[in-house]
């Protein structure tokens, strides 16, 4: 087997001495000690949010501070990690406004660590009761702190305008049918 030798220029005086790489290094040095600074301050400068963000899921009531959440537990089915938990239960009947409700959430419960942010939740929701809000930075120290409650949910979420005035609309059949009879 044949070894081939290749002959390799002899190096100049300054590439022997490095005298070029440094003063590049140095250039690329000083161009950004005196450019503007690009670096947010966070948490006080946030970067906008795009279009289309799919943030952390929570629930919403309606303008009347009615829950909107019936527990029909379609998020629950759908949701590929496993990540919400719903236990049903009955509606109080001294809650004259939603005696046309058969169940609300007794709890509601979102895993984050195990959430992936999909969006399936609010997409199959029949009464609009989960939104995915611009929120992307939720922090805890343990794995319990990570798991959102109904309470924790509801003050995440708020009160959104409800498009459909669904239950005001069948409030106001129902007394319509009342007053024929």
């Amino acid at each position: 087997m044949a070894v081939i030798q290749i002959e390799r220029k002899p190096l100049s005086f300054a590439e022997r001495t490095y005298l070029p790489q440094i003063a590049s290094g140095l250039k690329t040095t000083l161009k950004h000690l005196f450019a503007p600074t690009i670096t947010m301050e966070y948490p006080e400068q946030r970067p906008a949010v795009p279009a289309g963000y799919r943030g952390v899921p929570t629930l919403v009531m309606d303008p009347h501070g009615r829950e909107k959440c019936v527990s029909c537990q379609l998020c629950e089915f759908v949701c590929p990690p496993k990540a919400i938990r719903i236990t049903p239960g009955s509606v109080p009947a001294d809650q004259p406004d939603r005696a046309h409700v058969e169940k609300a959430p007794e709890t509601f419960d979102i895993d984050m660590l195990r959430c992936i942010y999909c969006g399936l939740c609010q997409e199959v929701c029949p009464e609009e009761a989960i939104v995915l809000q611009n929120l992307y930075s939720t922090v805890g120290y343990t794995r319990g702190e990570m798991v959102n409650d109904k309470k924790r949910l509801y003050e995440l979420g708020g009160t959104l305008p409800d498009q459909h005035f669904k239950w005001d609309k069948k409030k106001a059949a129902e007394e319509a049918g009342n007053d024929r009879h």
